[in-house]
C-alpha cells in the first residue's frame, strides 16, 4: 500500500473489467491454437491497448472488439499466416466470454457490503441485444453501473472518460478509486483526479518512475484490496 492511502476516502469504486474482474489468460488456448505459442496472447494484447490510445490521440475510433479482431489480422500477416473469417469471429466470442477471476465475487461482495459504491469503465463495447462480457462472467449484479468508452469513442486512459464519470454519477473525481490491473489506467484516472487501486494480477505491477503517480493501493487481488480499504477506515 503506498503511503498516501490513508489520506484517500473513496465513496466510489470504478472498476476495470478486461484481466481486472475477467481472466483475459482464457484466451491463451486460441491463440496456442492459432499461432502455436500461447504467449501470442500477451503479445496481442499489449498491442491492442497501443493501438486503442494510437486511435484515440489521432482523434478516430472503431470499438475494441474490432479492434482486437484487425490486430489479430496484424500479427498473422508478420508471421505470413492466412485466417479465415471463422477464426477472427472465434476471437470475438471468446473476449465476450472470459470468466470472472476467482477473487472476484468475494472481494466485490465485500466490498459492496463495506457500503461502497460499486460501477465498470471498460474499453469493451455494450452491443444491444447481447449480454456484456461481465454478465457472461456472472459479476454484473454487483455494480450499479456499467460504463463503456464506446459510448464516447475514445479509449482509456483519456482523462475526459474518468470525469465525465464522476459526473454521471453525482461525486467528484476524488471521491472515486480506480481499480485496475493495468498501470496505464491508474495514471489515467490519477490525473483525472481519482485515487487509484493497482490490482497486481500476474504479468502486471507498478510502474516506478519520477513525476509518474504511484496507485494509493496495490493489491495482489480483491479480497486483498477489501482487507486493505477496511483497514485504512480504521485508522
Amino acid at each position: 500500500m503506498n503511503t498516501t492511502a490513508r489520506e484517500t476516502s473513496p465513496r466510489v469504486l470504478v472498476f476495470d473489467v478486461n484481466e481486472t474482474l475477467i481472466d483475459i489468460e482464457s484466451l491463451a488456448p486460441y491463440f496456442a491454437r492459432i499461432f502455436g505459442d500461447a504467449a501470442v496472447l500477451r503479445e496481442w494484447f499489449g498491442q491492442v491497448v497501443m493501438y486503442s490510445m494510437t486511435v484515440t490521440l489521432s482523434a478516430c475510433y472503431v470499438d475494441f472488439f474490432a479492434l482486437g479482431q484487425s490486430v489479430l489480422r496484424m500479427l498473422a500477416e508478420v508471421r505470413g499466416m492466412s485466417l479465415s473469417d471463422d477464426d477472427v469471429a472465434a476471437l470475438s466470442t471468446a473476449m465476450a466470454t472470459m470468466p470472472a477471476h476467482p477473487d472476484a465475487a468475494d472481494g466485490l461482495s465485500q466490498l459492496r457490503e463495506a457500503g461502497y459504491r460499486l460501477v465498470t469503465l471498460t474499453n469493451s463495447p455494450h452491443r444491444s441485444g447481447r449480454p456484456t462480457p461481465l454478465q457472461n462472467a456472472g459479476l454484473q449484479h454487483y455494480f450499479e453501473r456499467q460504463f463503456t468508452v464506446d459510448e464516447h469513442q475514445v479509449f482509456k486512459p483519456a482523462a475526459a472518460l474518468y470525469r465525465r464519470t464522476a459526473q454521471e454519477l453525482g461525486v467528484h473525481a476524488s471521491e472515486c478509486l480506480m481499480v485496475a490491473a493495468h498501470a496505464w489506467d491508474t495514471i489515467g484516472a490519477q490525473a483525472a483526479g481519482y485515487s487509484g487501486a493497482l490490482i497486481t494480477r500476474p504479468g502486471n505491477a507498478q510502474l516506478r518512475a519520477r513525476g509518474i503517480p504511484q496507485p494509493n493501493y496495490v493489491a495482489t487481488d480483491l479480497i486483498d484490496l477489501a482487507q486493505q480499504l477496511h483497514a485504512t477506515r480504521n485508522v
